[in-house]
């Protein structure tokens, strides 16, 4: 579970894995046996709060960094804060969708499919991205929306598609978004 989880969210299944020790570089480890230097805090706040630090591999870093901070760190809360506010501005104004439309390029990842699992899950949660990403796999949000997108005639031209040709192409979404979900769910695995 996340730092930055209230109380309230800790026994949420969205709420995101605890923290777990990374590579910060070659051969060496960032945990709370080695904490970060202090005097680049006020550094990560702003970057935190400007949106500079922008895709799901640095805010996991961030999230991370976070987490192995000592509790009697200055501003602690105030960086965890700042960190839930760039998940949910990460996953709010399209960066998630468009990172996960990059992996799916044949298939791009469908918006609807997204905007479903958010409604689902509370911005205050241990981490909102992985709580949506968690909620489309567990839902199984995937196989309706890639049915949905492949039965659409703009997908065929304005024409109205057969059932086979819904199937086949909504298989092919479903496999590919599946994929890129299992992907993107690794950030969280240890």
């Amino acid at each position: 579970m996340s730092t930055y989880s209230s109380a309230s969210d800790r026994d949420s299944i969205y709420s995101s894995p605890g923290p777990q020790d990374y590579q910060v570089g070659a051969g060496s480890t960032m945990s709370s046996a080695n904490p970060p230097n202090t005097t680049s805090l006020p550094a990560l706040l702003h970057s935190l709060r400007s949106h500079t630090i922008n895709t799901l591999p640095a805010l996991r870093r961030t999230e991370r960094l976070i987490a192995s901070l000592p509790p009697s760190t200055p501003n602690k809360a105030d960086i965890a804060k700042a960190l839930r506010d760039a998940w949910i501005y990460y996953v709010d104004y399209h960066s998630l969708l468009n990172e996960l439309r990059g992996l799916t390029k044949t298939y791009p990842f469908s918006e609807s499919c997204l905007e479903e699992a958010k409604r689902g899950v509370g911005k205050a949660s241990g981490n909102y991205c992985y709580g949506v990403l968690k909620r489309v796999k567990d839902q199984g949000l995937v196989p309706s929306h890639a049915r949905a997108l492949a039965a659409r005639p703009a997908m065929w031209g304005g024409r109205k598609p057969t059932a086979t040709e819904i199937q086949k192409l909504a298989s092919a979404c479903e496999v590919e978004w599946t994929r890129v979900l299992s992907i993107v769910l690794r950030h969280w695995e240890g």
